[in-house]
């Protein structure tokens, strides 16, 4: 309309009117895309963020209430999860987050799977071991692949071109069932030397303890603590960086001046003794103390 209208002094006020209109409803239409976007958009809290992927009624819920404090729908019938739901898991003196996404053969589950998975830094397959394991693992990664989501891969090959890489460990659940020894092992036998198997209950609780120190480990991230020269160490909030980090992206992480301004730093645990003066190169280890000296 804008185009057609006559521009004479008659006009100009409903030129005007309108143009303001154009841009209300701009504005409007941009603000409802951005909030379509953050909501299929998880933001990460912790030390890392897991991603629970799965069949129907595999026990991804089960899980994420046997672990964390979040009270999910939890029910017998499939697709009970319609939308991710978050809960925070303590293991020793961090905490990290964990993603119970919707069944990865559900209607919308790609919307959702789109941008979880690609941004978890790690995706937990989660079958059910009383129900053909092995077929569900297989399942699960295609549909993982058919989103453009593989395995993280030391080849580079045709196949993993354009593809996103993530870490994954598969989490055998409801072991408490009959024949769940027998299931366990075709999976490690499948897959154990790909991905970790790590097989619980999460209706019983079993083995809930090595699963958390299993996401720890193959999260690849270790805690470091920090002291100020003749101060005591601080245990309760560990610095969260990538397994192999060195001591100078040990303080760029903590400030962004350090890296420049350190002279040297003193390490407990990775060191050949405690208390050692290393240099910038030194590379840390999971629950080292270290002082910098600026």
């Amino acid at each position: 309309m804008l185009a057609i209208m006559p521009r004479h002094k008659g006009t100009d006020h409903l030129y005007g009117d309108l143009r303001r209109r154009i841009a209300k409803l701009t504005e409007e239409a941009e603000r409802r895309a951005a909030t379509s976007r953050a909501s299929f958009y998880i933001r990460k809290e912790g030390a890392g963020q897991v991603a629970l992927v799965g069949l129907p009624n595999v026990g991804k819920s089960q899980l994420l209430a046997a672990v964390t404090s979040a009270s999910p729908e939890i029910g017998e019938y499939p697709f009970t999860t319609n939308s991710p739901n978050i809960g925070m898991m303590k293991f020793e003196n961090i905490q990290i987050q964990l993603v119970d996404t919707p069944a990865v053969t559900g209607k919308d589950s790609r919307v959702w799977l789109n941008n979880i998975a690609r941004n978890a830094d790690l995706i937990a397959v989660v079958v059910d071991l009383s129900n053909k394991p092995v077929k569900q693992v297989e399942t699960t990664l295609q549909e993982l692949e058919n989103i453009g989501i593989i395995p993280i891969s030391t080849k580079i090959t045709e196949a993993t071109i354009g593809k996103r890489q993530r870490r994954m460990l598969i989490i055998a659940n409801k072991s408490d069932l009959e024949n769940s020894d027998a299931s366990t092992k075709q999976l490690s036998s499948k897959y154990s030397a790909q991905f970790p198997v790590i097989s619980i209950s999460a209706s019983e609780g079993n083995n809930i303890e090595v699963l958390k120190s299993g996401i720890f480990t193959a999260l690849e991230i270790i805690r470091v603590h920090t002291k100020s020269p003749g101060q005591k160490v601080d245990l309760t909030d560990p610095v969260i960086l990538k397994r192999g980090s060195t001591v100078k992206e040990a303080a760029e992480e903590i400030h962004k001046d350090f890296k420049s301004k350190m002279k040297y730093a003193v390490v407990w645990g990775s060191g050949k003794f405690d208390g050692q003066r290393v240099g910038q190169e030194h590379v840390l280890q999971d629950n080292d103390v270290i002082e910098l000296h600026v």
